[in-house]
């Protein structure tokens, strides 16, 4: 095998066995693994960027709409009343539970549109490489606020919540419900087709010595078909 520069973005290690190895050409489509333990280790997605684009714009505008329109209503006596997703957070605020709604506001409102708005950049950023280097940075920070975004978890809290009041009042879902329950989808479906090593090869740094940046390793693991 030909002597490669230490800025070739196919050198990397497996996560499972740590053998440090080149990755061969891999058509879209096709997986790689390692060549020592055969772990299944990357997946060339097939047009990720473009997918990836169109997943996050149609999130951040379910986003927008999420918190724009009510989420649920309760009817009792014949009066109604409704309630948005920042409704919801500003009485659990004046209830006096200060720490479940910052939680909440931070993991259902927050951290979800940071991520979606950290994917968008990078993937605008990236289509035509090298990307800047905080495009790198954006990438990191997507991974972290995946981890927080909680949206699933609130529409499950909620639900109980409703389930017990049921009896007392008469629930009336919101468009935000809805709205809700098909970014959580969304959000799945935008990060099953994101490439991060896509992104990450096509950063200045990662790009190589011609970028005029300096190298970094690869930020993903791959191996051999």
């Amino acid at each position: 095998m030909p002597e490669r520069s230490g800025c070739d973005s196919s050198l990397v290690a497996c996560p499972d066995c740590d053998l440090l190895q080149h990755l061969p050409q891999i058509p879209p489509g096709g997986s790689a693994h390692c060549t020592r333990c055969h772990a299944h280790l990357w997946r060339h997605k097939v047009d990720s960027l473009n997918r990836t684009l169109a997943l996050a714009l149609a999130a951040a505008l379910l986003l927008l709409i999420a918190n724009s329109v009510p989420m649920l209503g309760l009817a009792v006596a014949g009066r109604e009343a409704f309630t948005t997703v920042i409704g919801g957070v500003l009485a659990m605020w004046r209830d006096g539970r200060q720490e479940v709604a910052m939680l909440v506001l931070f993991t259902a409102v927050i951290a979800p549109a940071f991520e979606v708005a950290c994917l968008l950049a990078v993937v605008l950023a990236v289509r035509r490489p090298p990307a800047p280097a905080w495009a790198g940075r954006l990438l990191r920070a997507y991974e972290i606020l995946r981890e927080w975004s909680m949206i699933e978890i609130m529409l499950l809290g909620v639900l109980v919540a409703l389930i017990k009041i049921a009896e007392l009042a008469t629930v009336i879902p919101g468009l935000a419900m809805f709205v809700l329950g098909a970014l959580v989808f969304l959000l799945a479906a935008m990060a099953a087709v994101f490439d991060p090593r896509d992104a990450w090869a096509r950063v200045g740094w990662v790009a190589g010595a011609s970028a005029g940046l300096l190298p970094g390793p690869a930020r993903s693991p791959e191996g051999r078909r």
